[in-house]
C-alpha cells in the first residue's frame, strides 16, 4: 500500500502489560517491571523493578498521589508527589506535576505543567551524589552570599 508505511514504535513507549482502567482506585504502593498503564488512580508510591527497562504511562484521565520512580516515564495526567525518570521523561500537553522531577532527558510539550523544581541527573551521578568540584563552587558561592550581606 502505497500511502501506509509502518511506523517504528517510540522506545520509551514499549509494550504495556498491565492496565489500570478509569474504574480503577489502587491504594497501597504498586511495584511492576515492563509496562504500565495507568488510566485510573492510585494512592501510593509506583515503583519499577530495580534493573529493569520498565515503562510507566499515565493518560490523561489517570492520577497518583505518591511518588514515582521507573526508568521511563510518560505523563499526560496528574502527579501529587516526585518523579524520578532514570531514562526518559514524556510530559505530553494535559500533564499536571505537583511535585520534583528527576530526568536524565526529558521531552516536554507546550501545556504541561510542573509545581516543583526540575532537576537534571548526570547519567555517571545518582540523585544523592554530586561531583566534588561544583560542590566546591557552590560553598565558595555561598561564602560570598554570606560576605556581602
Amino acid at each position: 500500500m502505497l500511502g501506509k508505511k509502518k511506523r517504528k514504535p517510540r522506545p520509551s513507549t514499549g509494550h504495556f502489560d498491565t492496565l489500570i482502567s478509569s474504574r480503577t482506585t489502587i491504594e497501597g504502593d504498586v511495584h511492576f517491571s515492563g509496562g504500565l498503564h495507568v488510566d485510573g488512580k492510585i494512592k501510593g508510591r509506583v515503583l519499577a523493578e530495580d534493573g529493569s527497562d520498565a515503562v510507566i504511562r499515565l493518560s490523561e484521565v489517570g492520577e497518583i498521589t505518591g511518588d514515582i520512580t521507573a526508568p521511563h516515564v510518560i505523563v499526560n495526567g496528574k502527579v501529587n508527589g516526585d518523579v524520578r525518570a532514570s531514562g526518559h521523561l514524556e510530559l505530553a500537553e494535559k500533564a499536571a506535576i505537583n511535585g520534583s522531577v528527576y530526568y536524565r532527558l526529558i521531552e516536554m510539550a507546550m501545556g504541561a505543567s510542573v509545581n516543583g523544581n526540575l532537576v537534571r541527573q548526570d547519567e555517571s551521578s545518582g540523585l544523592l551524589t554530586h561531583d566534588k568540584s561544583s560542590g566546591l563552587e557552590e560553598n565558595q558561592a555561598s561564602e560570598d552570599e554570606g560576605k556581602s550581606e
